[in-house]
């Protein structure tokens, strides 16, 4: 039988549309409020006052998390503005953090859902801006696509003197592509991407989360100088980094453990895992595949073909995970997959849980990509053509067979996370901020 279990917590998530963080795979842990233990001690931005937005759940969402928390921690006070889920209260305050959730709970569904969930939202964000503007001034308004043209909320703050940033999770116009099947030039694709560059238009700095998104951005809505990066990166307090010597050697009779976490559908590619394993399992019967992340039709349509694949027995759908709890997954696994086919928006993504497995020293199959290649060199991931199963099958035999290149491979791969530590992205993102109240421009 396929071994399932539901646990408590959140799945990691990629490419999610409604407000979640595709390139932060873990953006469905539930972390819990801000901490006072997790707030530094800096005075760059001290009595600065900010008005944060978002349409997704906090502190679930760790990208808007950390970047609030990275504000609070340089003196600076936060109203953040939130969707509001079944467990959270309306209003809260925390450690200097104020929280104000409206009660509006998207849902997945076509293009039509989508739009009047993000107006109404748009709208009831906006008015509590608006009001409190001409109460006491923001400095600043940052805003958090998705949808690109929650800007609208900072434009009272602005004409009272607030600088204004978008943090543009993801590309919409991809994603749009990806997720509705829709053609480039279609009439919605074209209205997204006037959007885009509108909402854009609207900011005074733009942060986005890698190289190749500041590349699309600046190619297509502004000039490269308005764009900033700030990576996703893991949380080191919950993804210490681990020497990839340091595991124990894998003996023959001993599992290979291959791992898949992130959002269960289809742009994603878990069907070309389990493919690859109904033969990889040939030369290696004691292979098993760990899935981990939140159920949904497609992981139903992918369980039915490892019942007809008779692999039923090797794989293992293991549920949702916390992030503290992932991690001491990961430490189990021998080898972290990420299976994306070949799509518009996974050609461009660059996916965290690979930072998360090389932060823990795992090695990586990754599919060869724009958003990936970017980053590591081809002897820091284990390359292979994008949704070719044949092709993945091999490069799991490969880390199979050589468990030493496997190591060193990691090792190399795991420098490229150290040069992108959360930390080091966190001084990224509180200079860029800085400099833009400060000085009125982001560089």
């Amino acid at each position: 039988m396929i071994e399932t279990a539901k646990q408590g917590g959140l799945a990691t998530d990629d490419g999610e549309m409604a407000g979640e963080s595709s390139s932060e795979s873990s953006s469905g842990a539930d972390a819990g409020p801000v901490a006072a233990s997790n707030v530094s001690t800096g005075t760059r931005l001290a009595g600065k006052r900010c008005g944060m937005v978002v349409f997704s759940h906090y502190p679930a969402d760790p990208r808007p998390r950390r970047a609030a928390q990275a504000l609070l921690g340089e003196g600076m006070r936060v109203d953040l503005i939130c969707e509001q889920d079944a467990k959270s209260p309306k209003r809260e305050m925390v450690d200097g953090l104020e929280i104000i959730r409206i009660p509006i709970r998207h849902s997945r569904g076509g293009f039509l859902s989508y739009a009047y969930q993000y107006a109404t939202f748009i709208l009831i964000s906006a008015a509590i801006f608006a009001w409190r503007s001409l109460r006491r001034r923001y400095d600043l308004v940052y805003v958090h696509n998705m949808p690109d043209i929650l800007v609208i909320g900072a434009l009272i703050p602005k004409l009272f003197g607030a600088k204004v940033i978008l943090d543009q999770h993801d590309p919409m116009p991809e994603l749009m592509l990806t997720i509705f099947n829709k053609d480039k030039e279609s009439f919605g694709v074209r209205v997204i991407r006037w959007l885009e560059k509108w909402s854009i238009a609207r900011a005074d700095l733009v942060i986005t989360v890698s190289v190749t998104f500041k590349r699309i951005f600046s190619g297509r809505s502004c000039p490269a100088e308005k764009v900033g990066v700030v990576m996703n990166t893991p949380d080191e307090s919950l993804f210490p980094c681990r020497r990839a010597r340091s595991y124990p050697v894998r003996h023959a009779g001993d599992p290979f453990v291959i791992m898949y976490h992130g959002l269960l559908e289809s742009r994603n590619g878990l069907h070309v895992a389990v493919d690859a394993l109904a033969r990889f399992r040939k030369k290696f019967p004691n292979a098993e595949l760990r899935i981990y992340g939140r159920s949904t039709p497609y992981l139903e349509q992918v369980l039915a073909t490892v019942r007809d694949l008779g692999v039923d027995g090797s794989v293992h759908y293991l549920g949702p995970r916390k992030l503290e709890e992932l991690a001491r997954e990961i430490e189990q696994c021998d080898v972290g997959v990420v299976p994306n086919p070949r799509n518009d928006f996974t050609q461009i993504n660059t996916p965290t849980r690979i930072l998360e497995y090389l932060a823990l020293g795992k090695p990586v199959i990754a599919p060869r990509t724009e958003g990936i290649t970017d980053y590591f060199a081809a002897d820091s991931l284990f390359f292979f053509d994008s949704g070719d199963t044949k092709d993945f099958e091999e490069k799991l035999e490969y880390v199979a067979s050589h468990p030493g290149e496997a190591v060193a491979t990691a090792e190399r791969g795991q420098q490229v996370y150290l040069r992108h530590t959360w930390e080091q992205e966190r001084e990224a993102l509180v200079s860029l901020v800085t400099q833009l109240i400060h000085q009125g421009k982001a560089a």
